[in-house]
């Protein structure tokens, strides 16, 4: 299965050798920033966090996700920094002397060399570049982090407003949209829709009725419409379509709601 070459392809013979099913981001972004999104192809670990388990915390063997983060380690030539993700919208901003295991749902980086990198399975992966080239960035996007709350802004929000402050304004920004739950599998309550519509009615665009209180949400187009709100002009990757979503296409993609117990791919950004 491939999804639009015009948003990912699966490698070329300039890029460095990846395994079979990772995405490859295509969108235009400076030539010194790379990106990826791993597959649950290769890896070490066994039913039903086969085979690329990323993620710590889901009772996969340790040994078998430190293999696995080694083998992305290997493939990437650079080093990824795994974060403690709590669905919020805090972002850390990294440099060379970072551990693994931070509590936060995103960082950005301005050091070469380093890979900004979130977990995800139904969740969405934000990746951001600077125009420039300077900066790149990786945000975990569930549906929480997304809308944020009573006085706390969402996680999108968060970032552009921190880096607004640093110098480098919204508009500065390019964004690709990761795999995630699709709007097709999405199914939410009207609590979820009522903390999106009641921010902006815009919203409403993004929830098709589902039964007597129930909806299908389209998650991509929420962030979409969040990062062109705050200032982002240019927004590539996931359009909704079903190539994009992770609960039907088992054979590639770790899904949460699909499975209840499941593994953890990665999405990650780097400046070379």
């Amino acid at each position: 299965m491939r999804i639009s070459p015009s948003d990912a392809t699966l490698g070329s013979s300039a890029a460095p050798a990846w395994p079979a099913d990772w995405l490859r981001p295509q969108w235009p972004a400076p030539a010194k920033v790379h990106a990826f999104c791993t597959g649950r192809a290769g890896g070490v670990s066994g039913a039903p966090y086969d085979a690329l388990n990323l993620g710590e915390h889901v009772g996969d063997m340790p040994q078998a996700v430190a293999a696995n983060r080694a083998q992305v380690q290997r493939a990437l030539g650079v080093r990824p920094v795994f974060l403690n993700q709590v669905h919020g919208n805090e972002v850390l901003a990294l440099h060379p002397g970072c551990a693994d295991g931070a509590q936060a749902d995103g960082s950005w980086t301005n050091a070469p060399g380093l890979a900004c990198t979130v977990m995800v399975a139904d969740c969405l992966p934000v990746l951001l570049c600077s125009l420039d080239g300077e900066r790149v960035a990786a945000l975990h996007a569930g549906w929480r982090g997304l809308a944020g709350g009573p006085g706390a802004a969402g996680v999108l929000e968060s970032f552009l407003q921190n880096q607004s402050a640093l110098g480098v304004a919204p508009a500065q920004w390019m964004a690709w949209l990761g795999p995630c739950i699709g709007p097709q599998a999405f199914e939410v309550g009207d609590g979820v829709r009522a903390a999106f519509v009641d921010q902006s009615s815009a919203a409403s665009q993004a929830f098709k009725p589902h039964g007597p209180g129930k909806w299908l949400a389209d998650l991509a187009l929420l962030a979409r419409q969040r990062l062109q709100a705050a200032g982002v002009a240019q927004v590539y990757g996931n359009d909704g379509s079903a190539p994009w979503c992770t609960v039907g296409n088992p054979l590639r993609f770790f899904s949460h709601r699909r499975d209840r117990v499941s593994g953890r791919q990665a999405a990650g950004i780097w400046l070379a």
